[in-house]
């Protein structure tokens, strides 16, 4: 990937994270996105595990056939992640590659307790801020990305242009 591409890529996920903020976040709603999720992903037979946490709460898990217990323990790296940076893992690995930055000499931050990997993002809520996190694993890092920023948008009632 170019820099240009890199630093394109680092802007649209800036952009999914402005506009992906919710009006208020509730234990339903966490129930209806992670559901959402599971659907999503049982249609295309995505061997995922689904993760929502509000604060240190889990408050949402599925595993899916073809997942397994490392796709939990990638969750968990992932969520760290967000939480240590408030946004979401994936922008935290793509705005280092467009820098040409290994993670872990470049945050100090253990990778095997930390990972700059697509596959976890803020529940924000207008005018709050970060107040959870929901993940995915199981697919490559762009495609959990994808698929969740896919359920965000549809969730939120977003129109995603495409």
């Amino acid at each position: 990937m170019s820099t240009t591409d890199a630093a394109e890529l680092v802007t649209a996920i800036q952009e999914q994270e402005r506009t992906l903020v919710f009006p208020a976040f509730t234990l339903t709603d966490a129930w209806t996105l992670g559901s959402l999720l599971v659907a999503r992903a049982r249609a295309a037979g995505a061997p995922v595990a689904v993760d929502i946490q509000i604060g240190e709460q889990q408050v949402f898990h599925a595993a899916l056939p073809g997942s397994c217990a490392d796709n939990d323990q990638w969750i968990q790296r992932k969520i760290r992640t967000v939480r240590r940076f408030g946004v979401s893992s994936y922008l935290v690995g793509r705005r280092l590659a467009a820098a040409d930055k290994d993670f872990a000499a470049s945050t100090l931050l253990d990778p095997t307790v930390f990972a700059a990997h697509g596959g976890a993002f803020p529940i924000t809520v207008a005018g709050v801020g970060v107040v959870g996190t929901v993940a995915v694993s199981g697919l490559p890092q762009a495609d959990d990305h994808a698929l969740l920023v896919a359920v965000l948008t549809e969730h939120l009632g977003l129109d995603r242009g495409d």
